[in-house]
């Protein structure tokens, strides 16, 4: 994403599930874009500072004293952090601002308008292809859906031929997701659990006014569904779970999808919001099945929630009557192990098998493995 990013915009929103290396890429870029430090300036709005100072006046000298790049991280643990950075774009003209915040962060639906000022992008956990290309084992351009599609064989041949591709698929599953997996495998798991309490606790309280007895609900509810996904969830079954009613169950579970901690997975032209129930739920990532269920976990469900999470981020997604998933209102697939066969999909237009364990696939029967390739 680093080089996709329009720098030179005044007015940049970087946002996406904690974890994914926001605070990394805008330090990355402070340091390779400012060798003037004066010019430019790092400020987390979670720092005990802005207790007594607010984020304009601190706009208002940096300006003074000849700053020009503004750099603000966890915005939204700032309670007027969209009035206040809507000042200072109007008021600072000379004066570029990128600021990061939460996925659960709905940037086009704060107090002011940002639509004609902030250009936003959305920072998702490493794909496989981007995996393959942080552990310096191939460098390769993002893949479309179409490429796959059509020419799935023979670019498997390709990348095959230059790598074993299983051995790096099955760490990529387990822990190549979140890029801090680098720092100490030991305690990545850990690190993983930590994230999850760091979002409900902390972030998720200062965008939505919630109670903490409501936070206590919502990581037994999350607690719940780690331990069955995939699964079609009963709400009331999962209200007197967590002792609470539908609206609320179904209010979290929107939650927990928009932190990107679930994916909750709709029929055709039914909305994601809250206040419709999902027909399907799954763990975002399956470093986070394998973080929140250590080695107790079904295959089938890594294989889905895989092709799921790395689909999401440019396709739409939804459940499918026959096969396990539509893509774009169009494409269905069935997910499974080197021997799946087209039994449950035969007569079907547009469908495909992703079949794990396989290098090289025939006809519409795809790797699942280069479903990673996407972004």
């Amino acid at each position: 994403m680093y080089d996709n990013i329009a720098w030179n915009n005044r007015l940049i929103a970087l946002v996406g599930p904690r974890g994914t290396g926001k605070t990394t890429m805008l330090l990355q870029h402070i340091k390779k874009t400012f060798p003037d430090t004066k010019k430019a300036l790092y400020v987390s709005l979670d720092h005990l500072w802005f207790s007594r100072n607010s984020l304009l006046d601190l706009a208002d000298r940096f300006n003074a004293h000849g700053g020009t790049h503004l750099f603000i991280d966890e915005v939204h643990r700032y309670p007027n952090w969209a009035t206040e950075i809507k000042n200072i774009y109007d008021g600072y003209p000379d004066l570029h601002v990128v600021f990061t915040g939460s996925s659960m962060l709905e940037i086009y639906k704060a107090n002011v308008d940002f639509s004609r000022r902030a250009i936003t992008y959305e920072l998702n956990g490493l794909s496989f292809r981007e995996f393959l290309q942080f552990e310096d084992k191939l460098p390769c351009d993002a893949l479309s859906l179409n490429d796959i599609l059509k020419n799935h064989r023979d670019i498997a041949i390709d990348i095959t031929s230059k790598i074993k591709v299983l051995p790096e698929f099955k760490k990529y599953l387990e822990y190549g997701y979140y890029p801090f997996y680098r720092e100490d495998l030991q305690t990545y798991p850990i690190r993983i659990e930590q994230i999850v309490n760091t979002v409900l606790d902390n972030d998720l309280p200062a965008i939505e006014a919630i109670e903490y007895s409501s936070i206590i609900k919502i990581k037994k509810l999350l607690a719940i569904i780690s331990g069955l996904v995939p699964f079609v969830p009963n709400i009331v079954e999962l209200s007197r779970d967590i002792e609470t009613n539908r609206n609320s169950t179904v209010k979290y579970l929107y939650y927990l999808n928009k932190a990107g901690l679930i994916n909750n997975i709709n029929v055709q032209n039914k909305g994601l919001n809250a206040i419709n129930k999902p027909d399907k739920i799954y763990l975002d990532n399956t470093n986070l099945l394998y973080a929140l269920n250590g080695s107790n976990v079904n295959i089938g469900c890594i294989r889905e929630t895989f092709f799921a999470n790395q689909l999401l981020v440019e396709h739409t997604v939804n459940t499918a009557k026959e096969g396990d998933f539509t893509i774009n209102n169009k494409f269905i697939f069935e997910i499974g192990g080197r021997n799946k066969t087209f039994t449950q999909i035969k007569n079907i237009k547009h469908s495909y098998i992703a079949a794990d364990e396989t290098e090289i696939g025939f006809g519409n029967k795809i790797p699942l493995w280069l479903f990673g390739m996407l972004y």
